[in-house]
């Protein structure tokens, strides 16, 4: 199959205010970008997620970036909605909760989230910034094709607005304390990552339309005080990790189980950070496209941050 080429991602993130807008087969937005505030000024922030409205990445995000100043209204799923990736229902009709202020819960996938929150929630006014997460366990290599949270952050993209993508995990099986403790340093790590892409937007979109950022945060530590071991710019490591298996039960049915199956990773690719206990930030286009990855221009936005 012939691959589209595509403009490298460092010329995009490093031109974005003149580029904003000519993604090149990005979905025509139905909301339009706002600039971002003025450097300082508070965020309008829609926070998604696939794991529910209520599970504990997405609270700790909400309280996390609200103490921090910004002006965060959760839009998540009712459900757990983990592996739905890109899905969209097409139900005739779509059940949404509004069980306390600044929060809806949507009968439905992210994707489902993020458009009810975009067309309805933030009607006229697009949000500065899309945030999915933080999801429980990472999103790296093909586990972000199948991941909702990606789905969510692509979802915003598609529409034109800028997006995040949050996961807190390493590649073993995660541990339910260790990996919430975990969510602590991610979050503290967004905000910083936020802050930086405020203060380079200069009033301008936060990052260019059809690119987002997938964040992954290694687990560092067992009680959430642990520190990754830098910040690394990289790509979505192009191994599958998740392999289906078939056994033929004689009846007409077929037992499936999904093994994770780890090959060594590609050099500078998100795996590779996050096995090194490093935050991985890798662009992703809303569009799927592919071609030269280029990491320069995520280099330069993440340079001098910390853990």
């Amino acid at each position: 199959m012939r691959r589209k080429r595509v403009l490298p991602l460092a010329t995009l993130l490093l031109c974005a205010p003149a580029l904003a807008g000519t993604s090149p087969a990005a979905a025509a937005p139905q909301t339009a970008p706002a600039p971002a505030p003025a450097s300082g000024g508070p965020l309008r922030i829609l926070l998604t997620n696939d794991d529910g409205y209520d599970a504990p990445g997405i609270r700790k995000a909400f309280e996390r970036l609200t103490a921090a100043g910004h002006d965060v209204t959760i839009v998540a799923p009712l459900t757990n909605q983990s592996g739905t990736g890109t899905k969209m229902s097409n139900a005739p009709a779509v059940t949404v909760k509004h069980p306390e202020p600044k929060v809806w819960a949507v009968d439905g996938t992210p994707g489902d989230s993020v458009a009810f929150g975009l067309a309805e929630v933030f009607a006229g006014k697009a949000p500065d910034l899309v945030v999915s997460g933080t999801n429980f366990g990472p999103n790296v290599a093909g586990l972000a094709t199948h991941s909702g949270t990606v789905g969510g952050a692509v979802a915003a993209l598609e529409h034109g607005v800028p997006a995040i993508a949050l996961s807190t995990g390493g590649l073993s099986v995660p541990d339910p304390v260790t990996t919430v403790n975990a969510m602590g340093p991610t979050l503290d790590f967004a905000v910083k990552l936020i802050d930086r892409l405020r203060s380079r937007a200069r009033s301008q979109p936060l990052l260019p339309e059809g690119v987002g950022l997938n964040v992954n945060h290694p687990v560092v530590g067992t009680d959430g005080k642990g520190k990754a071991a830098g910040v690394s710019a990289t790509f979505q490591d192009p191994q599958t990790v998740l392999e289906p298996d078939f056994t033929d039960a004689g009846d007409g049915t077929w037992k499936t189980t999904v093994k994770v199956v780890l090959r060594p990773a590609a050099r500078g690719g998100d795996i590779e950070a996050v096995s090194a206990g490093r935050i991985a930030v890798s662009p992703m286009n809303g569009d799927w496209n592919t071609g030269p990855v280029d990491q320069a221009a995520t280099s330069a936005l993440i340079t001098g941050l910390r853990p």
